[in-house]
């Protein structure tokens, strides 16, 4: 007869490539079997899971924690507790929001630090790329970085600033020689420089001013450019929180010539349309800023049919007073929203939703497998025991009051979601259960496994 400290029995088992009713068997932390009926083994300890669903947990690559540094903006703690709420088990914290940036040893140390001293649930950290950084990056790989992060036009943060075409290709080539994966926030500098500085000219600083100063021909322009320089160098790509149908098909028709390019969106360019930043003021503002209903909806066929592989929250967020005000070009860029995406995707847009089997691919799977997170995303022996139960009878909309983040306000408030968390693990412990985040850190450093090509 075999052992195992717990078993979940019953559940729902949701894997990317199905749902099937399975008893899931832990041990050490880790998934040591699921089958449909362990009824042969023992356990330290059962929990029913009848009636409930039990997905991966998920992994969310883009993050905005800003600690060290901006500790009244968001900290690890409560972001990561806001993940255990919404049924994720790993993140990986961009580099530029914390203080100092993340572009040498340093500074992820201090980031490694603070996050081992207060994370909920398992993290990575992306180091940056940036103007005269490219001796450091060499050293952020041996520390552990996921990969590396690039802005093609300003950051918003004066210390990360956006990088030229040549620090860029060469970054690429040096990112590629270290075996690292390149991300990329793709807006062409030339096209929105000039539309800002005609709008703010003419004294033009509403919403749908600041949504025409970033058009769409700036996110394809730069894509289209990244692609390029990638194809070159022989670097993998990644475009970060791509906005337009258009930027997803340039970068399947360059995985069908052979780049090594992949992209991910987020909820909020598949809820919203260029309209509803006016509605949603502050709180909606983001760059890229919201698309046309046709992006929108072109989006979603496009998560269905397997094109765009991830959906991320990109939570970036900021204390309130920083999204007030009369010039929407001064406000801060950026929504809260990780604790909510996979309750959003789960209720979907109107008539509109996603298979359950492709909300588990776009929120862990596919992210895990394409980052070289060897041990994550996936229901299956021998992967960490990162499990989110949740229980799909339960629909409601987002509420202020039950966001953890740090300042306890979205964008997405007042919009259906379907899912109430029953309980998250990492690695087998409890993080989450009875609405509540258990207390102290759980998490560990991730460190990326080496590429299928290395």
């Amino acid at each position: 007869m075999s052992a195992a400290e717990l078993i979940l029995r019953g559940g729902r088992v949701v894997t990317a490539s199905g749902v099937a009713v399975a008893d899931v068997a832990i041990a050490e932390g880790r998934i040591v079997a699921v089958e449909p009926d362990l009824s042969g083994w023992t356990a330290s300890e059962d929990l029913e899971a009848t009636g409930l669903h039990v997905f991966p947990g998920g992994v969310d690559s883009h993050v905005h924690f800003n600690e060290p540094g901006r500790t009244g903006w968001e900290t690890i703690a409560c972001g990561s507790a806001a993940l255990a709420a919404g049924g994720y088990t790993a993140f990986v914290d961009m580099p530029l929001n914390s203080d100092p940036v993340t572009i040498d040893g340093a500074a992820f140390d201090l980031k490694l630090g603070a996050a081992a001293g207060s994370s909920l649930v398992d993290f990575g950290l992306w180091g940056g790329l940036v103007p005269g950084n490219l001796d450091r990056l060499e050293e952020l790989v041996q520390r552990g970085v996921i990969g590396f992060k690039a802005f093609m036009c300003p950051s918003g943060i004066d210390a990360f600033p956006g990088c030229d075409d040549r620090t860029l290709r060469e970054g690429m080539r040096r990112i590629a020689r270290l075996g690292s994966i390149l991300l990329v926030h793709a807006e062409d500098p030339a096209i929105v420089d000039a539309l800002i500085h005609r709008a703010t000219a003419g004294g033009q600083n509403g919403a749908l001013d600041f949504i025409r100063s970033r058009p769409a021909a700036a996110e394809l322009e730069a894509i289209s450019r990244a692609i390029g320089m990638a194809g070159e160098t022989g670097c993998r790509l990644h475009v970060v929180h791509v906005s337009t149908a258009g930027g997803v098909e340039l970068i399947r028709e360059a995985r069908r010539s052979g780049v090594d390019v992949s992209g991910e969106t987020c909820p909020h360019y598949l809820l919203y349309v260029e309209e509803d930043m006016e509605r949603l003021g502050g709180a909606g503002k983001c760059a890229p800023p919201f698309r046309s209903a046709a992006d929108r909806d072109g989006l979603w066929r496009l998560i269905a049919d397997g094109a765009l592989p991830m959906v991320v929250s990109d939570h970036s967020p900021s204390s309130p007073d920083l999204k007030r005000g009369g010039d929407f070009f001064k406000l801060w860029g950026g929504i809260s929203g990780c604790q909510s995406t996979r309750q959003l995707l789960l209720s979907g847009d109107g008539s509109r939703s996603l298979a359950l089997p492709t909300i588990a691919a776009v929120t862990a799977t596919n992210v895990a497998r394409r980052f070289g997170l060897a041990s994550k995303g996936e229901v299956a022996p021998g992967f960490d025991a990162d499990l989110w139960l949740v229980d799909l009878s339960h629909e409601d909309v987002v509420r202020g009051r039950d966001l953890l983040y740090r300042n306890a306000f979205s964008a997405h408030e007042g919009r259906p979601i379907r899912g109430r968390t029953v309980r998250t693990m990492v690695r087998g412990r409890t993080v989450f259960a009875a609405g509540r985040p258990s207390k102290g850190p759980a998490g560990r450093l991730i460190r990326p496994a080496p590429p299928a090509s290395a």
